[in-house]
């Protein structure tokens, strides 16, 4: 993947450029310090993903993040702790918080490589193919896929895909992430933020910005936050 880094810190940038060279599969093609210069530089040159910082003078990441093209994933790169419900309501790849360790920017970029494999492979649409109570079956990579709803944990969306993540697996497919919550069972299959459903069933903890499943910590959206918190953990509190 070929890649570019927007920040307005020159020292910051460098660190970025670091963990690049320690990363397999992706190559710089630019740096810049502020969003105009980034604009220009999109216009007239494809690339596949932007580490991009929230905090900058004048239109801040998250606002630039809403207007970059739609095949260009975005890894949020910042100090801040408090921007991350709101970076995935952009569909942004992942929030990596200063100073970033190689490890957990390997796997960012990891992820962000399975996007890109998807948007540059030609595909015919996936889908529900079948629905019971109990299981559907999900079009993915060329082979149908029984999907127990036990063994949901969650769903991930960016842009037109879906990521089912299982108990033992994960299946991709063409899917946005509101047609797929339409399907599913609403006792069960909680949306609590733009990007992420979640199967209730498979909660291990929850505070007030996330959701614990497993190793996985899902960021809860600010619109949702009520409805998740009203209809399925108030409800279910043991007090005495």
């Amino acid at each position: 993947m070929n890649c570019i880094i927007v920040d307005d810190e020159p020292l910051a940038r460098k660190a970025i450029q670091k963990l690049i060279y320690q990363t397999e599969n992706l190559e710089v093609v630019g740096s810049f310090n502020g969003v105009e210069a980034t604009k220009a530089f999109l216009a007239t040159n494809p690339v596949d993903l932007i580490f991009l910082d929230i905090q900058m003078p004048g239109v801040n990441g998250i606002e630039f993040a809403r207007t970059i093209p739609r095949d260009t994933l975005v890894i949020f790169t910042t100090a801040f702790h408090e921007f991350a419900s709101e970076s995935y309501e952009v569909d942004a790849i992942d929030y990596l918080i200063k100073p970033v360790k190689l490890e957990r920017f390997q796997k960012a970029v990891e992820k962000a490589g399975t996007y890109c494999k998807l948007f540059h492979t030609e595909q015919t649409k996936s889908n529900i193919e079948t629905i019971t109570t109990d299981y559907i079956f999900v079009k993915s990579e060329r082979r149908i896929f029984k999907v127990h709803f036990s063994d949901i944990l969650y769903i991930e969306g960016l842009k037109d895909y879906v990521i089912i993540y299982l108990l033992n697996q994960k299946v991709i497919t063409l899917m946005n992430i509101k047609t797929i919550h339409e399907l599913l069972p609403k006792s069960s299959f909680v949306r609590v933020s733009k990007s992420y459903i979640i199967n209730v069933n498979n909660i291990d903890s929850v505070d007030n910005n996330t959701v614990y499943i497993r190793e996985s910590e899902i960021p809860i959206g600010n619109i949702y936050r009520d409805y998740f918190f009203n209809e399925f953990v108030t409800r279910k509190i043991l007090s005495k």
